[in-house]
């Protein structure tokens, strides 16, 4: 079970209470100015929606937050996740591109070394493709009508090997040519997966993919929820028999595995 409902929270510009004192304090305003936002006292508070309280002093942190809570605001208390109503990750800038890793508060030094580790293998070229993706967004509108023959065209392009791999540095000067010359979308298809165990780790990296670009999901009541959430959260799911409308696009059957 997912224990934290991550977001990308726009703050530039506005602003947000800090109170803080020494280290803990000042690296909290840099995150908060890093993202463009303005760090405000608690006097200030009418005008936030956020909050990070950095004391040393457990019962100042405790009615720091208590008192900002009971105004509508969003509290994180460092070091204290008990307290805290939201988390903040550990983050890997490509611009536009944010890789926000998190822990639900359990351990930031984890968090931290898996940014580090994925530093190293993301390209810093990864955000001017993003950024050129950005641009032909009505270019690929007019190339490709519908939402689903866009995901599927993007899916095979950013895939790994794809002509537009995240992982190649030259991909973003790709981007124009494969809009020249990617292929019709594939007409509207579905594939049966039959699973052998209820251990999403025994899927194949095939199946995994599959799963992952699934428009509808059509799958047996008996499928656990760790299995079904490898799909794209904003596909479709059904349990079978199901004799609806099938959308345009991918839609994935999910077996349970056969009793031995």
């Amino acid at each position: 079970m997912i224990r934290s409902l991550p977001l990308l929270h726009r703050i530039h510009g506005k602003r947000v209470v800090v109170i803080g004192e020494g280290e803990m304090g000042e690296a909290k305003k840099r995150l908060v100015e890093r993202a463009g936002g303005i760090p405000v006292s608690e006097t200030e508070a009418h005008h936030a929606k956020l909050a990070f309280i950095a004391l040393e002093d457990e019962r100042a942190a405790e009615a720091a937050a208590k008192r900002l809570s009971d105004k509508g605001l969003l509290v994180n208390v460092a070091d204290r996740p008990e307290l805290c109503e939201f988390t903040t990750p550990s983050i890997l800038d490509r611009d536009p591109v944010l890789i926000a890793i998190g822990t639900s508060g359990a351990s930031a030094g984890l968090a931290k070394q898996l940014r580090l580790r994925l530093e190293k293998m993301l390209p810093q070229s990864l955000g001017a493709l993003a950024a050129k993706l950005e641009a032909s967004r009505d270019v690929m509108r007019t190339r490709f009508p519908s939402g689903a023959e866009r995901r599927n065209a993007l899916d095979a392009a950013l895939t790994e090997g794809g002509m537009l791999d995240p992982f190649d540095p030259d991909a973003a000067g790709r981007v124009d040519q494969w809009l020249g010359d990617a292929p019709s979308p594939d007409a509207p298809r579905t594939i049966e997966i039959q699973l052998t165990s209820n251990d999403p780790e025994d899927l194949t990296l095939r199946q995994a993919r599959i799963l992952g670009t699934a428009d509808l999901l059509l799958h047996d009541p008996a499928i656990p929820a760790a299995i079904l959430d490898r799909a794209r959260a904003d596909a479709l799911r059904r349990e079978l028999p199901w004799n609806g409308e099938k959308p345009e696009g991918l839609t994935v059957i999910l077996q349970a595995p056969q009793a031995r």
